[in-house]
């Protein structure tokens, strides 16, 4: 991946920033000390099942599909058809060989997409964090939940950003807690109280080719792109139904 704006550069630029919108939200239901310096011990193909299976499947489930569509890479550690497409698209988006065998290349390629403290290159989890206590606590999870379900949303903002062509996108609201989220007006059961929810801005690229380009990337919610800012959640992995307020599905 290649950008003019280093991760640093782009922290700078996000510090601050505020905004309120729709909520969007990954699973309460998340992995107990999940890896963030991951150490692949295997090459991992087709067949196999794992908490490797499963940390692969959260670090590829920006790439369940090169079209629009309703599908998203499943977070259960069997690695299936699904899985092996992601990480086909994902190995052709980043220039390897794209056969589903998770090798040393695409291990490498994978470890580059994380910061030491679990984020991804081109996301903190400042940008996440309540915008009032600045932290993870006081939502319909546990700090820890909602930090892990941040995580997860930031590989699939990654391939968003990959697929908009490498240019800076600003989280303009994440994990809000219940009190914050009722102050704003958000609904009751607003995806943001769970931590998996983003409010996006992408400066220079217009809310459609955004919202077109999220649903390439396993997003099961996503608000009308005539919003001045375009919202993106999982909630799918919540059991919920797919929302797609502008899909063309």
């Amino acid at each position: 991946m290649t950008s003019s704006s280093s991760p640093m550069d782009r922290r700078t630029l996000l510090l601050g920033t505020l905004a309120a919108g729709a909520g969007v939200v990954l699973g309460p239901v998340l992995l107990s000390g999940s890896a963030y310096a991951y150490s692949w011990s295997r090459t991992l193909t087709q067949g196999m099942t794992g908490a490797d299976v499963t940390e692969l499947q959260i670090r590829v489930a920006g790439w369940p599909t090169s079209g629009a569509g309703q599908t998203r890479v499943a977070i259960d550690g069997d690695f299936g058809p699904g899985t092996a497409t992601a990480v086909r698209l994902f190995q052709s988006a980043y220039g390897l060989s794209s056969d589903a065998v998770v090798g040393p290349a695409t291990q490498a390629q994978l470890n580059a997409l994380q910061q030491s403290d679990g984020s991804t290159t081109h996301f903190d989890f400042s940008e996440f964090t309540d915008r009032v206590s600045g932290t993870f606590d006081g939502g319909k999870v546990s700090a820890a939940a909602a930090k892990e379900n941040a995580r997860r949303a930031m590989y699939k903002l990654e391939a968003l950003r990959k697929k908009l062509g490498n240019v800076p996108i600003t989280v303009n609201s994440g994990f809000r807690s219940i009190a914050h989220n009722a102050s704003v007006g958000g609904a009751s059961d607003s995806m943001h109280l769970y931590g998996t929810a983003a409010d996006l801005d992408v400066p220079g690229v217009a809310n459609k080719t955004v919202y077109q380009k999220a649903e390439t990337c396993g997003f099961s919610g996503l608000e009308t792109y005539v919003e001045d800012h375009q919202h993106v959640d999982s909630r799918a992995d919540l059991g919920r139904a797919w929302w797609w307020e502008d899909g063309t599905v």
